[in-house]
């Protein structure tokens, strides 16, 4: 488990550093899953097939497979919809089909996907809001401690991270209540600029 893989964890809503060190342990190499749906069936939150002559039905989740991948998803999935406006809006429409219960466990699964997408590719989320990631990004280096972070200062740490995603070059800043931290551009960044 790298700090690499954490940050394109802890960049999704509803991950923070102890879940994203969670489902790294549970999931253990990305590799052994050549396909999303493979590391979702390996979580327990497919959907379970019926079939009787001609016709097919989708049933329930299997709920066979890793109980802390299934409940991490579905607890992020649960901040996910009241903080993120991609996953809001995928949730309501949902949720007016099949009820609020079942679509988060649907959006659990579709952000499990993201999961896969992002520890194989290493690619920030196409739905990741800059500003946002860069406020979870100031916790990290606060829980990390100065000595943990490679004696950097939490600017410093944050834009690392930002940089390893490739997300918000922009950033010089970032709130967290009434108090401001300067995030430096940096060499790279300024010469774009």
């Amino acid at each position: 488990m790298s700090a690499e893989q954490a940050a394109f964890l802890v960049q999704l809503p509803g991950i923070g550093v102890h879940n994203a060190m969670l489902l790294l342990a549970a999931i253990g190499d990305i590799r052994r899953f050549d396909a999303a749906h493979k590391l979702v069936g390996y979580a327990g939150l497919g959907a379970r097939a019926h079939s009787s002559g001609e016709e097919q039905y989708g049933g329930r989740i299997t709920r066979q497979g890793r109980r802390d991948i299934r409940s991490t998803m579905v607890e992020a999935a649960w901040v996910a919809v009241g903080t993120h406006p991609h996953w809001k809006e995928l949730f309501e429409q949902l949720a007016v089909r099949v009820g609020k219960p079942k679509a988060v466990v649907a959006i659990a699964r579709k952000m499990l996907v993201v999961v896969w997408h992002v520890l194989t590719k290493h690619l920030a989320d196409r739905a990741a809001v800059p500003e946002k990631v860069a406020g979870k990004f100031l916790e990290w280096p606060w829980k990390l401690g100065r000595d943990n972070r490679g004696g950097l200062d939490s600017g410093t740490f944050i834009r690392r991270e930002l940089r390893r995603l490739q997300l918000g070059d922009t950033i010089t800043a970032v709130s967290r209540g009434k108090r401001t931290f300067p995030v430096p551009l940096g060499e790279a960044s300024q010469a774009a600029v």
